[in-house]
């Protein structure tokens, strides 16, 4: 552990692989007014698409990860204050590790020092793969047997790293929000 690690108690994580229904709970705490941190790689990618830019994945996957690196630590960094109450995240640092290990991209000590250092709260809400809703998008290109492992790793960085991993159960997304509710709320 870093020797002095900044903590934001009252920032939550969603991590886990792709579509597995992160952002629809995301939305749902956004519309009853929790701040709620988007995603920065699908900001990038959006951004990129749009631009004409060749930071993505499937272009220049070394680049992307080096935005996704970069943006993930300044939202951490923008976060709202612990007085507008619990803010949840769609993603935190050590995904981008995740990201580097699926990729076998190399791993960077700033990234890792990052990981270390600017902390969120303990707890980490994971959703695991969900077949029934998994789909792919202009921005998710990845299979399912991609998200699969993608849970896999991002659930053993996150241990690695410390965090107690919430698994949010599959089911209506009244019921998602209400457990993590429950759950931050203890």
């Amino acid at each position: 552990m870093a020797a002095n690690p900044q903590c934001k108690a009252h920032c939550f994580v969603f991590t886990g692989g792709p579509g597995a229904g992160k952002t629809t709970v995301l939305d749902l705490l956004a519309q009853q007014g929790f701040p709620v941190i988007p995603e920065v790689a699908r900001e990038i990618i959006r951004q990129q698409m749009a631009t004409g830019g060749s930071a993505v994945p499937w272009l220049d996957n070394a680049q992307y990860t080096h935005l996704m690196q970069a943006q993930s630590i300044a939202v951490w960094g923008a976060a709202p204050s612990p007085k507008a109450g619990p803010c949840f995240f769609d993603r935190g640092i050590p995904d981008v590790i995740g990201h580097i290990q699926l990729n076998h991209l190399p791993l960077n000590t700033a990234l890792q020092t990052a990981a270390q250092q600017y902390r969120y709260n303990p707890q980490v809400f994971i959703f695991p793969p969900w077949e029934e809703i998994y789909c792919t998008d202009t921005e998710r290109k990845q299979t399912y047997a991609d998200a699969v492992q993608t849970y896999r790793v991002i659930y053993a960085i996150y241990q690695s790293y410390g965090y107690t991993l919430q698994v949010v159960p599959t089911g209506p997304v009244q019921q998602r929000l209400a457990f993590i509710l429950d759950h931050i709320s203890k």
